[in-house]
């Protein structure tokens, strides 16, 4: 059983009092290429005991870190989902914000819908090698590869796609159909990062959707399905600054890291990356109420 988040650094908090809830949710049935995608959560607490509480610029673990239980993956997807939507409104009972560690991506499907219940409309900012809009994928509508089409054709919800760089020409079309805004990899490239990534009509809560392959390989190789030409760690990370800048966050996830023993890099980099994330959070977006910001040193 591995450890909760960061325990080398802070005692592990009770619900009540931690900002950020860490809800470990190892599901595995529709990876289409390698797998390993249900040890990603566990990978990363393990690793997280080697970070520094001191990220840089703060000490986001300050404000609390509840590890939750581990998502129960068994049965069918819909009772998988059911189960991680349980364990995302059990933080939210708390006024915290909810960080799912995956597993596959459609695990992300379970988050979306407790946030929804709770909140109606919001936007859905995505890194990814893929843009996961495909309407079904091998069989199935709950594919790795058909989550953000649920949350768009099925949810309603607004969605913000970054550094995308394998699509095919169906899920094009759905981007034309529902409105996606997207800065694909190639782009980003070319161009650079704009001062605005996000429409001005783009919904003020929002929601981070993290898949590890967004990275390039050379940064996270111990995932499922990687493609070269991918974000680098520092843009990502400015990626997600500006876009929750001055917004309400509601949380966020860090999907698909498949360890392998010789690639344990990879797992210190993704704890490294979910620190990184809580750590923006808390200096750029507006926090849930009642949660108050660290002082500046």
């Amino acid at each position: 059983m591995a450890p909760p988040f960061l325990a080398s650094e802070y005692p592990p908090a009770a619900p009540e009092d931690a900002l950020f809830h860490i809800i470990p949710a190892p599901l595995e049935r529709t990876v289409s290429y390698g797998r390993g995608a249900a040890g990603g959560p566990e990978a990363i607490l393990e690793a997280s005991q080697q970070l520094e509480a001191w990220d840089g610029y703060s000490c986001p673990g300050a404000l609390g870190i509840h590890t939750a239980p581990t998502v129960d993956c068994g049965g069918d997807i819909e009772t998988a989902l059911g189960h991680i939507a349980q364990s995302i409104r059990g933080a939210l009972v708390h006024n915290a914000l909810p960080i799912l560690l995956g597993g596959e991506h459609s695990a992300t499907l379970g988050a979306l819908r407790a946030l929804k219940e709770r909140y109606g409309h919001f936007g859905i900012v995505h890194i990814d090698a893929h843009a996961d809009l495909r309407p079904h994928y091998q069989g199935t509508i709950y594919s790795h590869a058909s989550v953000m089409c649920r949350a768009v054709a099925d949810m309603g919800l607004r969605l913000a796609q970054f550094g995308v760089r394998d699509i095919c020409l169906e899920e094009m079309q759905i981007r034309r159909d529902f409105n996606v805004h997207f800065l694909d990899a190639p782009e980003l490239v070319r161009t650079g990062l704009p001062t605005a990534l996000l429409p001005e009509n783009f919904p003020e809560a929002v929601y981070i959707s993290f898949d590890v392959d967004g990275l390039d390989p050379a940064c996270i190789p111990a995932t499922g399905t990687p493609v070269p030409g991918g974000l680098g760690w520092y843009d990502a990370l400015e990626i997600v600054a500006r876009c929750v800048n001055n917004r309400k966050i509601l949380g966020f996830d860090v999907m698909e890291l498949a360890p392998l023993p010789e690639l344990r890099a990879s797992d210190y980099t993704t704890a490294r990356l979910v620190y990184h994330i809580m750590g923006i959070l808390e200096r750029n977006a507006v926090l849930p109420k009642g949660r108050q910001k660290l002082p500046r040193l």
